[in-house]
């Protein structure tokens, strides 16, 4: 199951990246955009890591910090500036596993929180390349999807789409999102290109494609996985 990550970041623009970015990397991503919303959401949405600003209007990151190491042990990497030294010393004394200064690049980031999340015991099925859901089994090292243990032939785009909808059962993905998450592009427009990957993909999967009885059609919205 991917893991939930909560950024907590005013900066929106900067907010947006992160999310889109972590989204790409499958990780499912709630935001905040200053302490107060933050703290509630650490403590009652229960993330498996924060991604937490010092810089927040209201109440600061560092009192977030130390809010949440009251009730739990939630891994939290702290965004600094590069004149923050202080505080990123104080961050650390009240628990923070991690820092990176701005300006950071998206890719360090997720390296960041994969190494927190592995280190902290959080890491089980960050990225699932081996996903077995009832009669399916993918793997994606191998570029390979076995039916009843048959092997089957998919496109490395019904393949990617195929992963997503597996990772996460019972989540509805739009065919925005289900464009962008398995071929990291997306343009409106496009999307109902989604329809016809998913027709070829349920051909491949389904006892009757024109009954799908684990990929789902949620009407209006997009596409789920069985639960």
């Amino acid at each position: 199951m991917s893991k939930k990550v909560l950024v907590i970041e005013d900066e929106i623009k900067i907010l947006e990246m992160i999310k889109k970015y972590l989204e790409k990397e499958m990780f499912i991503v709630t935001t905040a955009i200053d302490g107060k919303q933050g703290l509630e959401k650490a403590l009652t949405e229960l993330p498996n890591l924060i991604v937490l600003d010092l810089m927040l209007p209201g109440m600061s990151g560092l009192d977030v910090c130390r809010e949440i190491r009251k009730k739990n042990k939630t891994p939290i990497i702290m965004v600094t500036a590069k004149s923050q030294e202080v505080d990123k010393l104080v961050g650390l004394e009240l628990g923070a596993d991690d820092y990176i200064t701005k300006p950071f690049s998206l890719a360090e980031l997720t390296a960041r929180i994969k190494a927190v999340l592995r280190r902290t015991g959080n890491a089980e099925d960050i990225i699932e390349n081996k996903i077995t859901r009832g009669n399916l089994r993918l793997d994606l090292d191998k570029c390979e999807l076995f039916v009843n243990d048959v092997l089957v032939s998919l496109t490395p785009t019904e393949m990617n789409i195929l992963a997503v909808l597996m990772r996460n059962p019972g989540r509805v993905y739009s065919r925005l999102q289900l464009l962008e998450l398995a071929t990291h592009d997306a343009y409106e427009g496009y999307e109902r290109s989604i329809d016809t990957h998913m027709s070829n993909i349920r051909k491949k999967v389904e006892v009757d494609p024109a009954s799908p009885q684990q990929l789902i059609t949620v009407y209006g919205v997009g596409y789920k996985f069985k639960e």
